[in-house]
């Protein structure tokens, strides 16, 4: 029987990066993935890094993407160090353009809201805009240039991280998959794979919008995939700096000169298919954005299956099952938080204390839910 003191369920970003961090900590770690790990959301992703909130239910997540990027140029600095490959990080800042004719109305409202959460914002007139990024359409009205953000070529890191893993000690199972966890009492004592079972001190699930199909798992990782097309792009004669965002896109500039274009919410279970429809709403409105891409190459499209929780918030740490911690439902904010998962995830195995509040994100926030919708239920 395998034996190790951590086991992984899951070997995306976020299992890499944990078992990167526990393996340097000293503990004797491994990852099992149902496929080849980094493959699915992570691959998918756009690697942009922002801890702007999107929309007002997540104002809750802010710190904690705050605490994240901050840690991202020493992370990413360590990570190429171990594992000799580039990540693709570019902290060149977002420019979010303003359409509407109520722009600078809009902007006040933008400004105020990221100086009373702790973020940088500055506001730009459209000349400034087009000045700091000259493909911006000419309808822009308006801008926020937010000078703390970054991107990362999410695929890079990915692979990167699961190199500098294996290069600290990590021993990664791709096609082994967890079943199930391994339960005794009221201790987790590892994973049952399909025809064996592993033992571990430390289980950890992070296996994206898969861990809730982990038997026993359900209950504090009720994730659902959460579909989002991509299209990445090439226009040899066009430069962008900096990732531009709408609020109908946005434009991701890559090391190597493609621009990624995304991305589309769909509930549409497991299904990855890149639609007309899809594929024709990031187009549209990209060019409208920067018009210039009307010219530009399709390189490639592609989907991924998000992460998603019931409150679009992470499910972040320790369960009531002794030895068992979930690091799954990043939604739209995986490449994002991986540092600071990481690092709190090996702060609670190696410290049982962790440096930033995350009770916000506890696994067990469904259970509570679950109990006061049964307690408050008419009786029959």
């Amino acid at each position: 029987m395998k034996k190790f003191d951590a086991a992984i369920a899951g070997g995306g970003v976020i299992g890499g990066a944990i078992a990167l961090e526990l393996a340097r900590a000293g503990l004797r770690v491994a990852v099992f993935d149902r496929q080849q790990p980094g493959r699915e959301a992570s691959w998918a992703s756009a690697g942009i890094l922002s801890p702007a909130p999107e929309n007002p239910g997540m104002v809750a997540l802010v710190p904690l993407g705050k605490a994240s990027l901050a840690l991202y140029p020493e992370y990413v600095a360590e990570v190429e160090e171990i594992s000799g490959k580039s990540t693709g990080f570019r902290p060149k800042g977002t420019l979010e353009a303003l359409f509407s004719r109520d722009a600078r109305a809009e902007l006040s409202t933008i400004i105020a809201l990221h100086h009373g959460m702790g973020l940088r914002a500055e506001p730009l007139r459209a000349a400034d805009a087009r000045e700091l990024e000259p493909e911006l359409s000419e309808d822009v009205e308006a801008a926020v240039l937010r000078p703390d953000e970054a991107s990362v070529d999410n695929r890079l890191l990915t692979v990167a991280i699961l190199e500098a893993a294996q290069r600290s000690g990590v021993e990664v199972f791709p096609g082994e998959g967890a079943k199930a966890m391994w339960r005794e009492g009221n201790r987790c004592a590892g994973l049952i794979l399909q025809n064996e079972k592993v033992e571990a001190k430390w289980t950890i699930i992070a296996a994206g919008c898969f861990s809730a199909a982990i038997e026993g798992i359900a209950p504090y990782a009720p994730v659902r995939p959460a579909k989002g097309q991509m299209v990445a792009l090439r226009a040899d004669d066009l430069k962008i700096e900096r990732v531009l965002w709408s609020e109908k896109i946005y434009l991701v500039p890559r090391n190597d000169g493609r621009i990624v274009a995304g991305a589309t919410v769909e509930y549409a279970g497991f299904d990855k298919q890149t639609t007309a429809g899809g594929i024709e709403k990031i187009l549209s409105a990209a060019i409208d954005l920067a018009p210039g891409l009307a010219n530009a190459r399709i390189e490639e499209t592609w989907a991924g299956l998000r992460p998603d929780s019931p409150d679009h918030l992470p499910i972040l740490g320790p369960t009531d099952i002794d030895g068992l911690l979930v690091a799954t439902g990043h939604f739209r904010s995986g490449i994002l938080l991986t540092p600071i998962t990481a690092r709190l995830t090996r702060e609670w195995i190696t410290e049982q204390r962790v440096s930033v509040d995350w009770d916000r994100f506890s696994p067990l926030r469904f259970q509570s839910a679950a109990t006061d919708a049964a307690r408050h239920a008419p009786a029959c």
